[in-house]
């Protein structure tokens, strides 16, 4: 092959990765799955208090004896921590102070039996709620017996004790989500693990909240690196799908 053509060919290969990469950017990955989905955004104030509540994935192995906000080893080592870092660091002037609660195997009515200490006592002005894999999951794997009307009525009624008490709360609900054909997740998880995903969007947008799309932006990540790269057991995220979380919920969040 002549010199010229070979430059020419290692230059077009050059810019043509060059141009995959940057399609395939984490930013751009949240913000298209944001755009498909019509997610709409919240603006923090000053003294805001935020808090995360979930499962394992929210939970990330903190510290539960560290009660304090903005404590590292409270935050654990997962979204919550990483979006917590970026939300210190942006609004430094708004002197936020930041929860994780997350405990690792909750179902919705563990939250509704730890509710009062581990959220409306913490008096939260934004609270964020990533829950329900477990309330599928373990039908599988735990003998629960609950089904996706157990899981709307209890979250509906988590809902609805806390905006009775706090009546202007800002809600973001996170999407459950799954990785499919990892190790956990096969296709005993279909379609009825879909009727989870779809009852959180409905009971997010009854409720005015912020929906996190995360089955869409992991979908979309997919494009980027299979599967394993950002979960490893098609459930728990792995250290770059915590990251890819954490973007996600920073998208849901005004300048």
């Amino acid at each position: 092959m002549p010199l010229t053509n070979l430059f020419n060919r290692r230059n077009f290969l050059k810019k043509a990765t060059a141009g995959t990469a940057l399609s395939l950017s984490i930013p751009q990955i949240v913000s298209a799955a944001f755009a498909a989905e019509k997610v709409g955004k919240i603006t923090l104030q000053k003294d805001d208090i935020i808090l995360f509540q979930g499962d394992s994935i929210t939970d990330a192995g903190r510290k539960r004896e560290a009660s304090e906000a903005n404590n590292t080893g409270a935050l654990g080592s997962g979204y919550a921590f990483m979006a917590a870092s970026d939300l210190l660091l942006q609004h430094a002037d708004k002197t936020l102070k930041i929860y994780n609660k997350g405990i690792s195997g909750n179902k919705v009515y563990q939250l509704a039996e730890r509710w009062d200490a581990d959220c409306l006592d913490l008096k939260p002005n934004v609270l964020s709620i990533l829950i329900g894999v477990n309330d599928f999951w373990h039908t599988l794997t735990h003998n629960y017996t609950g089904t996706v009307q157990t899981y709307q009525t209890d979250l509906k009624a988590l809902l609805d004790r806390t905006k009775q008490k706090y009546p202007t709360i800002k809600l973001v609900i996170g999407e459950p989500f799954a990785v499919t054909g990892i190790k956990a997740v096969d296709e005993k998880w279909y379609p009825a693990f879909n009727d989870y995903r779809k009852a959180s969007r409905e009971i997010a947008d009854s409720y005015g909240a912020v929906y996190i799309p995360y089955q869409t932006v992991f979908d979309k990540a997919q494009k980027a690196a299979p599967g394993v790269y950002w979960t490893y057991d098609g459930v728990h995220p792995s250290i770059a799908g915590a990251r890819l979380m954490a973007q996600a919920w920073l998208e849901a969040i005004k300048g």
